[in-house]
Formats: structure tokens, sequence, C-alpha cells
């Protein structure tokens, strides 16, 4: 069986337990225009309008 050869320091252990370095999920904003969720400051995939203003023809 494997055996460590040094004790793990309190820091290192702690640092690996801690959640910090995890990923938090992405921010999601609804659309002004049709209500689909998309990510803030960016245009509307779905319909293609930013901030009430339509900034690319989409055709439904």
């Amino acid at each position: 069986m494997a055996v460590p050869k040094r004790k793990t320091s309190k820091a290192r252990r702690d640092k690996r337990r801690s959640n910090v370095w995890k990923l938090d999920a992405p921010a999601l904003s609804r659309c002004s225009n049709c209500g689909e969720l998309t990510a803030p400051h960016k245009v509307c995939k779905h319909c293609g309008y930013y901030k009430g203003v339509e900034v690319i023809s989409k055709e439904v």
C-alpha cells in the first residue's frame, strides 16, 4: 500500500478543500424584448435586440 513520505501541511490541505477555486455559474439576464435568458451586455441571440434596439435582423 502507498504511504505518504511527508506530512501534508495544513495550508496545502486547506487550499485543496477550499471552495475558492471552483467555477461559478455564468451570469444570465432576461432580454427586455423577448424575455429569453442571455448573457448581460450582449445582443440577444434569439431576437437580435440589445437595450430595446434591433441590432441584428432575425427572421422568426
